[in-house]
């Protein structure tokens, strides 16, 4: 009897082990999130984009209009979110990502006066199907609610007409919704403007249930209450 149980208990955590050791290979090795976006992103889309949305090298002419006008967005564009995971006590983070954006805002001056921008829930992916499921399914009921928006509520002042390759800090103010509630956000952006095209970084902090949204977490994963929504933006005109 004794040796039987002691059988049970060295399978057992045998078992065990196998579990934790999974869990770390994934958890270090086998998920490869993304790195979070930056103003080098920026740059990057601004000069390998052209307006056309055609890849090339060289960079689309600059304008001589300055940045009054409407402008729309234009390949290079990405959306996505970010959210730190545990994984039977080793972190990681999960990510997932869609280019399927559009929208527009216009400027008067030195403001951002009209924005409205609409991502496609349907199309955001990650690198693990199983995550995309759970997305797609409890946590964002994309059949449900198969996008989200952002809408300008307040002008974004950059003080200054910026000059061909400077890059300026503001703050936006607007009215986000996710799996169909409407919350007032307030956010820093960077924005570059460079060979006639405008690209922007931010980061939106999301808590979930101010959202609606069921927390991720399942079984053996834990997250975090919240998240980051995280954009790179490039825009042409329009």
């Amino acid at each position: 009897m004794k040796n039987h149980l002691k059988k049970i208990v060295i399978v057992v955590m045998s078992l065990a082990v196998l579990v934790l050791a999974a869990s770390f290979i994934y958890a270090k090795f086998v998920n490869t999130s993304d790195a979070e976006f930056d103003s080098n992103d920026v740059r990057d889309r601004l000069t390998t984009t052209t307006a056309s949305g055609a890849t090339d090298s060289t960079p689309a002419s600059a304008s001589s209009d300055g940045v009054d006008g409407s402008w729309v967005i234009a390949d290079g564009s990405e959306v996505g979110y970010r959210v730190e995971e545990n994984i039977n006590g080793f972190d990681t983070t999960a990510n997932g990502r869609t280019n399927v954006i559009t929208g527009e805002f216009t400027i008067v001056g030195t403001q951002v006066t009209v924005g409205d921008f609409t991502v496609d829930m349907t199309t955001v992916s990650s690198d693990e199907s199983r995550r995309d499921n759970q997305f797609n399914g409890r946590v964002m009921s994309v059949d449900t609610f198969p996008t989200a928006t952002f809408a300008l509520t307040e002008p974004i002042s950059f003080g200054e007409v910026p000059a061909d390759g400077s890059t300026i800090t503001a703050t936006a103010t607007g009215d986000l919704t996710l799996r169909g509630v409407t919350k007032s956000v307030t956010f820093e952006v960077e924005a570059t403007f460079e060979s006639g095209r405008i690209g922007v970084f931010g980061q939106i902090p999301v808590v979930f249930a101010d959202f609606g949204i069921p927390n991720p977490s399942r079984a053996t994963i834990t997250t975090e209450d919240h998240g980051l929504l995280e954009f790179v933006l490039i825009f042409d005109r329009a």
